[in-house]
C-alpha cells in the first residue's frame, strides 16, 4: 500500500503548481463570479485534479481503501459545491453553501438533537426491530408450514403495494401524533423485504447438506438453527441493510402528516415552509449521515457474523 502512496503522490505532485494557481484563481472570483476569464479553466483544472486523485487514492489496496477513495470523494463534492455556489451567488433559498448548512447546524444542535431522538431514537430503532423481527417469524412460519404461504404472502405483497402518503395519515389517526403512529409505518413497510429474503435465504441452503440432516433424523428445528439458518444470514443480512434505509424514509415522511413540535421529518416540512432552507438542509444531512453509519455497522456487523460464508468471504 505504501508504494501505491508514495505513487500517487508522485504522480499528484506534477499537478501541484497548476493546481495551486487554479485555486488561487478560483478564490479570487470567490465573490465576484466570472470577474476573471481564467475561472472556468480553472475549475476545469481542479476537476481534473479531483478525478485523477480519486482515481490513486481507488488504486491502493487495503482494509480501508474503499473508505478512503469515498472520503476523499466526497470532500471533492463539497468543495465544488461550496466554491460553485458562492462564485455564481446562488440564492440561499435556492441551494445553501456547505458551510450555511454547517453554521446553521451548530446554530441549531439542540433542535437537531431533539429531532434526531424523536424520529431515530424511537419511531426508527423500534419500528425496524418490530418489523424485522415481525418479517422473520411469519418468513419461518410459512417454511415450516407451507400450506400458510398461499394465504400470507399475498397479504404480505399487498402490505408492500400499499403507498406510504396513504397509509400514513390514517396511522396518525389510528396511533395519535407521537412517535407510535411513525413506528407503525416503518413496521408495514420493512415487514415485506425481510419476508421475501429470509423465505429465500431459508432455500439457499444445499440439497446434500439438508440430506445429510435428514440421514441423522435430525428435527425441523435442529435442521433450521444448524444449518438453515447459517446458510440464510447473508440473506436476511440484506434485509436489514435494505430496511435500515427504508424505515429512516418512512419515518421522516410519516412526520409530514402529523408530528408533534419534534423530529426530521417535522423540522424539514416546517423549515421549508419559512424558506430556512440550511436548517432544512442540515436535517437531511442528519438523516443522510445517520442512514449510512447504519448501513456500515450492519455491514460491519455481518462480516463478523457470516464471516466463514463464501459470499463474505469473496468479498475481502
Amino acid at each position: 500500500m505504501s508504494e501505491a502512496v508514495n505513487t500517487a503522490v508522485a504522480g499528484a505532485a506534477s499537478l501541484e503548481a497548476s493546481a495551486g494557481a487554479a485555486t488561487d484563481v478560483v478564490l479570487s472570483g470567490w465573490l465576484q463570479a466570472g470577474a476573471s476569464p481564467l475561472f472556468w479553466p480553472a475549475i476545469v483544472l481542479l476537476a481534473i485534479l479531483a478525478a485523477f486523485s480519486i482515481y490513486r487514492t481507488a488504486a491502493l489496496e487495503g482494509h480501508w481503501a474503499g473508505m478512503l477513495t469515498a472520503t476523499v470523494f466526497g470532500l471533492w463534492v463539497v468543495f465544488f459545491w461550496e466554491v460553485l455556489v458562492r462564485c455564481l451567488d446562488v440564492s440561499r433559498v435556492f441551494l445553501p453553501a456547505p458551510s450555511f448548512v454547517l453554521a446553521s447546524m451548530a446554530e441549531h444542535g439542540p433542535k437537531l438533537w431533539g429531532d434526531f431522538v424523536q424520529t431515530v431514537g424511537r419511531a426508527v430503532l423500534i419500528g425496524w426491530a418490530m418489523g424485522c423481527a415481525l418479517g422473520f417469524a411469519v418468513a419461518v412460519a410459512i417454511d415450516r408450514m407451507p400450506f400458510l404461504q398461499r394465504g400470507l404472502l399475498p397479504v404480505a405483497s399487498l402490505t408492500s403495494a400499499i403507498p406510504l402518503v396513504g397509509i400514513a395519515p390514517i396511522a396518525v389517526m389510528w396511533f395519535g401524533f407521537e412517535w407510535p403512529s411513525k413506528a407503525a409505518v416503518v413496521v408495514l413497510m420493512t415487514f415485506f423485504p425481510m419476508l421475501v429474503s429470509t423465505l429465500a435465504g431459508l432455500k439457499a441452503a444445499g440439497k446434500l447438506e439438508r440430506e445429510l440432516m435428514h440421514s441423522y433424523a435430525a428435527s425441523y428445528t435442529r435442521t433450521l438453527v444448524a444449518l438453515r439458518l447459517p446458510s440464510a444470514l447473508p440473506h436476511i443480512f440484506n434485509a436489514l441493510k435494505v430496511n435500515a434505509t427504508l424505515a429512516l424514509i418512512g419515518a421522516i415522511v410519516a412526520e409530514f402528516f402529523g408530528s408533534p413540535t419534534s423530529g426530521l421529518g417535522f423540522r424539514i416540512s416546517t423549515e421549508a415552509s419559512r424558506m430556512n432552507m440550511p436548517l432544512v438542509w442540515g436535517a437531511i444531512v442528519v438523516a443522510a449521515v445517520t442512514g449510512s453509519l447504519a448501513y456500515a455497522l450492519l455491514v460491519a456487523l455481518e462480516r463478523r457474523v457470516a464471516f466463514w460464508h463464501p459470499s463474505i468471504r469473496g468479498s475481502k
